[in-house]
């Protein structure tokens, strides 16, 4: 038999696999996916060119035409290197191989999202996790202590969070990456940035420790799996030297450059979504027992009675939310629901509305 305490590090053996629930005939409303399909007849344009992509060649490495129009469409300045991964978390991971000197530690607020930790794990880094407010919002000066303490190689602000969809305050995270200073990076993940009302990506030249980190996932493209970063040109030059050679496949690259020449679509559905949590939020909050955390993200967090019956009741309606009350204390009694189309809100919020009343 093989030896696995003898093979594997004994940190990643104490971890568990990533999970992703079986949405098999359930509205699925767990993972902040886009629920609008592309228009019929760009769906088949699309299927045309992807035909046309010689699948028996690599892809061409430099992926400067697919950069190009990152930067033309998504708002990248034009005088920023543009790193591409296999989505946001082959970015995590570059970045935590690139900078695992050892004794070097990885900063972030918690509850977040679950990769930085792990992704600190795997590259054998030390994660040190600050506590958000009661109220999910930035514990700055806590913040603040911990650098002072850590010097973290790499500090973490999704921008804004997953799980709680919190909109940081600007100055704190300016206040932050003037702490963290030249020893170490700030990485700004702007995975929700198509429903934020604002971004760190045109203020990359004030920072010279500032990664903006991105990807097309939640604007519609989450099959796809391709994410992107931008900052520092040196900085980005030395995380180029750890991105695996052709991680970014023919047909990502291909479908990724067809739809982005059309990010109008995806804009104006982003917008709707935008309008849908408002009225999802307003409707959440007309419930009684039912706490609505605000958010700048497609997805909604809420906090009931009794989250673990409630959430299997919502099973019991074929209706899959994500239940985060066992990620972190702060987040008790918590669900995470994925903003949706007017009628799979509207079952949504018919199954909530029976799910609390029932026994």
């Amino acid at each position: 038999m093989v030896s696995i305490t003898d093979i594997i590090r004994p940190e990643i053996s104490s971890l568990a696999a990533y999970h992703v629930p079986d949405a098999a005939g359930l509205l699925k409303l767990d993972a902040m996916e886009n629920p609008y399909l592309l228009p019929a007849e760009m769906q088949q344009a699309l299927a045309q060119h992807l035909a046309q992509v010689a699948l028996n060649r690599y892809p061409v490495p430099s992926y400067s035409g697919l950069k190009q129009l990152i930067a033309d469409k998504l708002g990248v300045p034009a005088d920023r290197e543009i790193v591409l991964g296999n989505g946001s978390d082959e970015l995590i991971a570059m970045i935590s191989v690139a900078c695992a000197r050892p004794g070097a530690k990885v900063l972030a607020p918690v509850p977040g999202f679950v990769m930085y930790a792990m992704s600190a794990k795997f590259a054998g880094l030390e994660f040190i996790g600050v506590p958000l407010q009661a109220d999910l919002t930035l514990d700055t000066a806590a913040m603040l202590a911990a650098i002072r303490t850590h010097r973290p190689a790499i500090t973490y602000l999704a921008y804004p969070n997953n799980p709680t969809g919190t909109l940081y305050d600007a100055d704190d995270i300016v206040a932050i990456a003037h702490a963290v200073g030249d020893s170490g990076v700030v990485v700004v993940d702007e995975a929700y940035q198509p429903f934020a009302p604002t971004s760190f990506m045109p203020r990359l030249a004030e920072f010279d420790n500032l990664v903006v980190m991105r990807t097309v996932s939640k604007l519609g493209l989450a099959g796809i799996r391709l994410g992107y970063m931008a900052g520092n040109n040196a900085l980005m030059h030395e995380f180029e030297k750890v991105r695996p050679p052709y991680n970014i496949n023919v047909l990502t690259q291909a479908a990724a450059e067809f739809v982005l020449q059309r990010v109008e679509v995806l804009d104006a559905q982003a917008a709707e979504l935008r309008a849908q949590r408002s009225q999802l939020a307003m409707a959440l909050s007309a419930l009684p027992g039912v706490q609505v955390f605000p958010s700048a993200a497609n997805f909604l967090l809420i906090r009931v009675a009794n989250a673990e019956q409630v959430f299997a009741k919502l099973l019991d309606h074929k209706i899959l939310v994500k239940n985060v009350g066992k990620m972190h204390s702060l987040l008790e009694n918590c669900l995470r629901i994925t903003v949706s189309t007017p009628e799979e809100n509207a079952l949504f919020m018919a199954a909530l509305a029976a799910s609390l009343t029932s026994k």
